[in-house]
Parts: C-alpha cells; sequence; structure tokens
C-alpha cells in the first residue's frame, strides 16, 4: 500500500494541468498521476487536432467560452517559453450559402460578447487571405487561431509536472475503490483526494465514487485526411459555418504545424470506447451497452441523432470528404487525398435522462473526489485555465 495527497487518474493533457497546478498550489502535499498506458497522452491528446481555437463558438454563459480565450493565449504563450513550433495562419469561417448568413452573424455576436478578436470580411478580403477560398458574400478571420503538435505540447507538460515533483505512474491503471482505498494493477493508494481525469472511462470511474448517474460516455471517432500537396498550398484554417446545436464543427481543413493540409474530422458514432481501429481494444460489455445508447436516442433525442449517425458513417469515404471539402476550398481534388492520419475517440459526454449531448464541460465532486465527465474540444485550448478552475473548486470543498 501507498499513500499520496492527491491522485489523479489519466495522464492525458487535463490530467497533467491539473496534476502540475495541485502541486504548485499545494507545495507539501504529495501528487501522484497514475496513466494506464506506457507513456501519457496516447489517447484524446495525442490524437487531437492540434489548435488552438480562439473561443468565439461557445455560448457566452458556458465554461467553454469562459476558459477557450484565456486558454488560447496561455497555451501560445506556453508554447514560445518552451520553443514550440507554432503555426500562427489564423482561421477563415466561410458561408456555404445565404442560408448560413444568419449562423455567421451569431459567430461574430458570440466572439464580441467572449472579448474574442473577430474579423468581419467580404468575399473578396477572405481570398486576399486565401486565393483558394469559397464563401458566401462574407467570412470571419480569426487571427488568434493557430496551431501545434498536441505531443509536443503534452511532453513539455509531463516534464515541468515531474520537475515540479509530481510522480507519474505509467502503465498503472485504476480497478476500483473501497473507502478510501484505491485499488491499481500496480498496488492499492490510500488517496486523500482523488481527481478523475480518465476521459473515455471517467463516467464509469465516477459512478464507483456515487456520481456520473445521469450521465454516460457515447464515443464518437475522429478521422483526418491528410493533403499530399505541399506545405503552403493553404495559408490558413479554413471552416464552415456549423451547427450550433450540436458539438461538432464540421469538415474543415486545418493547416498543421508543419504547413500541410487535412480534412476532417469525423464524428462517427464509435462501438466501444477505443475503437481506433479492426477489433482492437473490443469488449462485448462495451458494444452492448454503447449500441443500446446509440438506439436508444434514434427515436427521441434532443438532438438529431439519426441524422447525424447518417451523415458522419458516410465521411469513411474519401469522396465524400474530399467532396464536403470542396464545399469550401478551390482546386481540391481526390487524389491529393490519399492518407488517413491515426483516428481519435472523442469521449463525448451524454445526458441519458434529457436525451442529449452536453455541451459544456461537466464537473461532478464532493470532499473526497472530483471527477472531469467532460472535457472534450476545446479541452486541449482551455487546460491551462481549466486545470485552475478545478483546482479552485477542490480547495472550495476541502475548505
Amino acid at each position: 500500500m501507498q499513500t499520496t495527497d492527491f491522485l489523479v487518474i489519466g495522464g492525458g493533457v487535463i490530467g497533467v494541468s491539473i496534476a502540475k497546478r495541485l502541486r504548485t498550489l499545494h507545495p507539501d502535499s504529495s501528487v501522484t498521476l497514475i496513466e494506464k498506458e506506457e507513456s501519457c497522452g496516447l489517447h484524446a491528446s495525442g490524437r487531437n487536432s492540434g489548435v488552438l481555437h480562439a473561443g468565439f463558438y461557445y455560448s457566452p454563459d458556458s465554461l467553454k467560452a469562459k476558459f477557450t480565450r484565456d486558454g488560447n493565449a496561455l497555451l501560445t504563450s506556453y508554447c514560445r517559453e518552451k520553443r514550440i513550433p507554432l503555426n500562427c495562419c489564423g482561421k477563415l469561417v466561410v458561408a456555404k450559402d445565404a442560408t448560413e448568413l444568419p449562423a455567421l452573424e451569431e459567430l461574430l455576436k458570440r466572439g464580441k460578447t467572449n472579448g474574442v478578436k473577430l474579423e468581419e470580411l467580404s468575399e473578396q478580403e477572405a481570398k486576399e487571405i486565401e486565393p483558394r477560398v469559397k464563401t458566401h458574400q462574407r467570412a470571419l478571420f480569426s487571427p488568434t487561431t493557430s496551431t501545434v503538435d498536441p505531443k509536443a505540447v503534452l511532453q513539455a507538460m509531463v516534464t515541468d509536472a515531474v520537475s515540479d515533483g509530481v510522480q507519474i505512474k505509467s502503465e498503472v491503471a485504476f480497478l476500483g475503490k473501497t473507502g478510501r482505498m484505491i485499488q491499481t494493477t500496480e498496488c492499492r493508494y490510500e488517496a486523500g483526494y482523488v481527481i478523475n481525469a480518465a476521459g473515455l472511462y471517467a463516467d464509469k470511474i465516477a459512478r464507483q465514487f456515487g456520481f456520473s448517474e445521469r450521465y454516460r460516455i457515447l464515443p464518437f471517432k475522429g478521422l483526418y485526411l491528410y493533403s499530399d500537396e505541399p506545405p503552403g498550398a493553404l495559408r490558413t484554417n479554413i471552416y464552415p459555418v456549423p451547427d450550433l446545436r450540436n458539438p461538432f464543427l464540421g469538415v474543415h481543413f486545418t493547416v498543421t504545424n508543419e504547413g500541410k493540409a487535412k480534412i476532417g474530422p469525423t464524428a462517427i458514432p464509435a462501438l466501444w470506447r477505443e475503437q481506433y481501429g479492426g477489433i482492437s481494444r473490443f469488449s462485448i460489455l462495451e458494444f452492448i451497452q454503447i449500441a443500446a445508447r446509440g438506439l436508444s436516442l434514434l427515436g427521441n433525442a434532443g438532438f438529431e441523432f439519426r441524422r447525424l449517425a447518417t451523415e458522419e458513417v458516410k465521411k469513411y469515404s474519401r469522396r465524400r470528404m474530399v467532396s464536403l471539402a470542396s464545399e469550401l476550398v478551390e482546386g481540391v481534388k481526390l487524389e491529393n487525398y490519399s492518407k488517413w492520419g491515426k483516428p481519435g475517440i472523442r469521449a463525448q459526454l451524454l445526458d441519458i435522462k434529457k436525451r442529449r449531448l452536453e455541451m459544456d464541460f461537466v464537473l461532478e465532486g464532493d470532499e473526497r473526489s472530483m471527477h472531469v465527465l467532460n472535457a472534450v474540444s476545446p479541452g486541449f485550448t482551455c487546460s491551462l485555465p481549466f486545470a485552475d478552475y478545478v483546482c479552485d473548486r477542490i480547495h472550495a470543498l476541502l475548505k
């Protein structure tokens, strides 16, 4: 048996950021982080788009709106301090036709309310930023959006956390709890306080502590299709006007930190939590549970799950992905998009009582534990101020 003042479960960007912040706030306390894989960030944190979002998509009363703008600034500064390459190329949001102009206006309004710098452009002004872009009459430009290698960022954060005294234990998985005792594959921990940042398994772990009663993870698979065009073929990220009723942003162009373009991501319903490819990590129990959740949403959900699922499954086709991307940019050719990237799984939270996807971050906890149940995109961008927020919540509960 080992003892620790704080035990963090999950070595993604959220877990590592929280562990580092706890160590800063409580320098005389021990902080241990356990990660079931051989190293940190092998799931969502190392497989995301690498986009540092600006913060204009989100409802002004949301935690996402609160943290994305500040997270963008903090993470940009962090990358510069650590000399991690950034591509500060910005982002264009374009309209397909006149029906999308009101939603474009709503994004502009949200940006102003959230304190995010946005530029309203004419079609010609948008083409001056990216000559190949397609838009109807107007577009928005976000100058503070950038891209970075998420693995490089997480590795720097892990190094900093260890330097600050956080004990990171890899290949150690949570198995269960009895009272204050946490059983892992390595040993039992007597933990003063537990923070659950386990991503795809956060809901399952939370239920052992008496939380997540109304929530379940509904995983979605994200795939990107990479361009064979040379770096610089596109100057900026290009996004469509999103459907603000669901948390996905639609197929778009991301320009990586190396200047290469990719299109995606998909949001294909996954059939088990870690369905990255083939039957790897297949679980019959997860398959049954997740399939049942999906089926229950087909007829009566707080969003159009049937339409969403049907449209997303079609994106397994390269032709379909390229067709959607060609609505945003001139000269998009199928032969230039032949390589699929490594898939990621979005740990999207579902409210099973209200039958809807949670749009915002969700936390539940008490004086013994805190559970990060929903920290999907833009969780990477928000990681530093979100960690502060989680630690403030813990501090208030421990008073």
